[in-house]
């Protein structure tokens, strides 16, 4: 299944049968499965503010991506920047991406690593994400992995000023298509659950709504 929507467009599948298929792009942005079984409803008893919604339990997080996959990511792009790298096999690199959730007290991460292959000296952001506690008041709540509209922004600022196509293989609920709409960038992406898929096109229907008021 495809769908167009502005200058994004949606695949519905497994991205393994998916991304041979499209060629060749500027950038790979990605938020893939580490393995940690995010998908197993483990939010549920997290919340420490409120009550943490249940985002069912499904399987996609059983076990991290595999070394072929991550090879085909780095094959189709000049540029990756990839979510999770910590838990991949990936090069050495100069350039890590760092995002700080400034989350206090709380058996989430501190900070989320995005492996990149940029050449240019490690960042780091802060941007709260902790809870009902959340940088520039955005909304959370689509994806139990879902990365703030903000964070993807900051890490698509960091590709060279040239690199107009981005694909997201691991698409989720659609918040790097809605960064790269923001920056006026195109956009690919891909997501084999269709309950994620479906919530991926309606934001990027209404960010594209958006942009056309302004």
């Amino acid at each position: 299944m495809k769908v167009e929507i502005g200058n994004a467009t949606l695949y519905l599948g497994d991205c393994a049968e998916i991304l041979p298929t499209l060629g060749q792009f500027d950038a790979v942005v990605t938020d893939p499965p580490y393995g940690i079984g995010e998908s197993k409803g483990r939010n549920k008893t997290r919340g420490k503010l409120a009550i943490a919604k249940d985002y069912g339990d499904d399987d996609w997080d059983n076990e991290p991506i595999t070394k072929d996959a991550v090879d085909l990511m780095r094959n189709i792009s000049e540029w990756q920047i990839i979510f999770g790298g910590n838990y991949f096999e990936l090069p050495p690199t100069k350039c890590w991406l760092i995002w700080d959730k400034e989350n206090g007290a709380s058996d989430f991460a501190d900070a989320e690593m995005a492996w990149t292959n940029l050449n240019k000296a490690v960042r780091l952001k802060r941007y709260m994400w902790n809870g009902m506690l959340r940088a520039n008041k955005e909304l959370r709540g689509d994806h139990p992995t879902q990365k703030p509209i903000g964070i993807m922004e900051w890490v698509i600022s960091h590709l060279p000023n040239d690199v107009e196509t981005i694909i997201d293989p691991y698409m989720g609920s659609g918040t790097t298509g809605v960064a790269c709409m923001n920056l006026k960038k195109k956009f690919v992406g891909i997501e084999r659950e269709k309950k994620y898929f479906d919530i991926a096109c309606k934001r990027l229907e209404d960010a594209q709504r958006q942009e056309h008021l302004f």
